[in-house]
């Protein structure tokens, strides 16, 4: 198991010394890969439910900078050298896919082939709305479905022709196709119920889900629904991996273990994070569960000294 964290691209840290401070900081902590999360405007009030944090609400503040998450992954290829680059995940109906899969194929490029490319369907109705993508909301997962199938045929046909129901193009080149198009940027499939399950096992390179709260068990039980769509595909179930987000909160003190959330002292984050490495969970994306970054630094320090060594 490898571990993630995600970045803060919002907030007073995202200014660019605090965003190259914290990419360089977890690459040499020995996490995998950092995180940016997608989000293009924040509506002033939303009604729409957020499944992503304990409290049901989104965290982020309206009046507070938050940065594009691809921009901000560009801008990180030229300030690290090791470290993977993720977006958990990119919202794809906000996007024209030609331009989104052009974007993602040169961040790749030029990071060398760090570039992980996690891709979901969105939960927020007022974004949509207030991108002048409204009506795509009721109908997102059969819209990512199709942008799905438009990168396929661009990341593997020299002459690419398209014609779908929403995107067509005729005989057009796509280049670069990411660093080595011998190894394609890796596409992990985001969300979490039944339509992503089956997006994941007939697109993905991995199921990528964030459940706020979930046993290891409950999460293997779902991934057996991933691996089924994969063989109704005519893929290799063993092909697409899992691998999740999940809120990890360190404490000084030991707390009372709830089987469907990952927090306590250092040895009681082992053991949690342990069971999901039993049920075939091969990389998480942390979201430390502090509010200002000084303190989310120093959960990641702790986090590498003393939960990474004894799990990786």
């Amino acid at each position: 198991m490898d571990f993630g964290v995600f970045l803060p691209v919002s907030g007073r840290a995202c200014a660019r010394e605090g965003l190259m401070g914290a990419a360089r900081e977890a690459e040499e902590l020995g996490f995998s890969t950092v995180w940016a999360a997608d989000r293009i405007v924040v509506p002033w009030e939303i009604e729409t439910p957020y499944a992503y944090s304990w409290t049901g609400r989104f965290i982020v503040p309206p009046d507070k900078p938050f940065l594009e998450s691809m921009t901000a992954l560009a801008f990180l290829a030229g300030c690290t050298e090791r470290v993977r680059l993720g977006v958990s995940v990119l919202v794809m109906g906000y996007r024209d896919p030609l331009h989104w899969a052009k974007v993602a194929s040169t961040i790749d490029w030029l990071s060398r082939g760090r570039l992980v490319l996690g891709v979901g369907v969105g939960w927020m109705a007022e974004e949509f709305e207030a991108l002048g993508r409204g009506e795509l909301y009721k109908e997102r997962g059969q819209v990512g479905d199709e942008q799905l199938e438009v990168l396929r045929n661009l990341f593997t046909e020299d002459h690419c022709t398209f014609r779908g129901r929403r995107y067509s193009y005729e005989d057009i080149a796509f280049y670069p196709k990411g660093f080595d198009p011998a190894r394609p940027v890796p596409v992990w499939c985001g969300g979490e119920g039944k339509a992503a399950q089956r997006r994941a096992g007939r697109y993905g390179d991995a199921w990528f889900p964030y459940f706020a709260r979930i046993t290891p068990s409950e999460l293997r039980d779902r991934f057996a629904n991933v691996r089924r769509h994969a063989e109704e595909a005519g893929r290799d179930p063993a092909q697409v991996r899992l691998n999740c987000c999940l809120p990890v909160e360190v404490t000084d003190q030991p707390v009372e273990e709830e089987a469907d959330r990952v927090r306590g002292t250092p040895e009681q984050v082992v053991a949690a994070l342990g069971r999901f490495a039993e049920v075939g969970v091969g990389h998480v994306a942390v979201q430390f569960l502090v509010g200002r970054y000084p303190e989310r630094l120093a959960q990641m320090r702790l986090f590498s000294e003393e939960v990474m060594g004894a799990l990786s």
